[in-house]
């Protein structure tokens, strides 16, 4: 599992707790990624002590922050497992939902993705103009990439270990929008993405800000779809 964090001395011990605990509990092996991206609160310390109490704990650190998507292509490039989950410090998207993803592996996938868009999804407390944001968002990446995928942008994704790594070394996308250019480039290799319905519990600590960020993602998704 591969984990961005930016910032997140507050929130990341409770989510670090709740994966090992589940992870532990299904037995096997595992290991988890912390990439720390250029924090400027005691992040990296908690990083490193994570690191040091237990061996399937690693840390990866960024000089600066250069964003959700460097963070990600930084870490999946030290991974090592066949298959690499990715997912939101805040566990948006509880651990218990990794099941539904590997599913849809073992049935064929290439990528499984979280959607909250699918029927049977589950969204709690998701407020109303992060909703119309998201749905606006979708609408430009089907227009202009990604025909039939309803949600790109949920965190929580599953590949196949070797294609994750071979995708994210060519990504070019430092912010929000890595997920569309990881996606597209899936999709162009001829690698199968299965939409999974998930759970999904509304962070009020949020890193996206609506305006910034908005305006970020569509100069993301318009440079992608020039320049593939």
């Amino acid at each position: 599992m591969v984990v961005p964090c930016f910032n997140e001395v507050l929130r990341l011990p409770a989510s670090l707790r709740k994966a090992e605990a589940y992870l532990e509990g299904r037995g096997g092996t595992f290991e988890l990624l912390l990439v720390d991206d250029g924090s400027s609160d005691g992040t990296p310390g908690l990083i490193r002590g994570a690191a040091s109490a237990k061996n399937h704990v690693r840390g990866v650190f960024l000089p600066g922050n250069r964003g959700k998507g460097r963070a990600l292509a930084e870490g999946i490039a030290q991974s090592r497992g066949e298959r690499v989950l990715i997912s939101d410090a805040d566990f948006s998207v509880p651990i218990e939902e990794l099941p539904k993803l590997e599913a849809a592996i073992e049935a064929g996938a290439h990528v499984a993705i979280g959607s909250r868009a699918k029927a049977g999804a589950r969204e709690v407390d998701q407020p109303v103009h992060r909703r119309l944001m998201g749905k606006s968002f979708n609408l430009l990446v089907q227009g202009l990439l990604l025909p039939g995928l309803w949600d790109t942008q949920c965190g929580f994704k599953l590949f196949q270990g070797n294609l994750a790594r071979e995708l994210f070394c060519r990504l070019g996308t430092d912010g929000f929008a890595y997920d569309v250019e990881i996606l597209f480039l899936a999709k162009k290799s001829g690698n199968r993405i299965s939409e999974v319905p998930v759970r999904w519990i509304n962070s009020p600590t949020s890193r996206v800000q609506a305006v910034r960020h908005s305006r970020e993602m569509l100069s993301d998704l318009l440079r992608i779809r020039l320049s593939r």
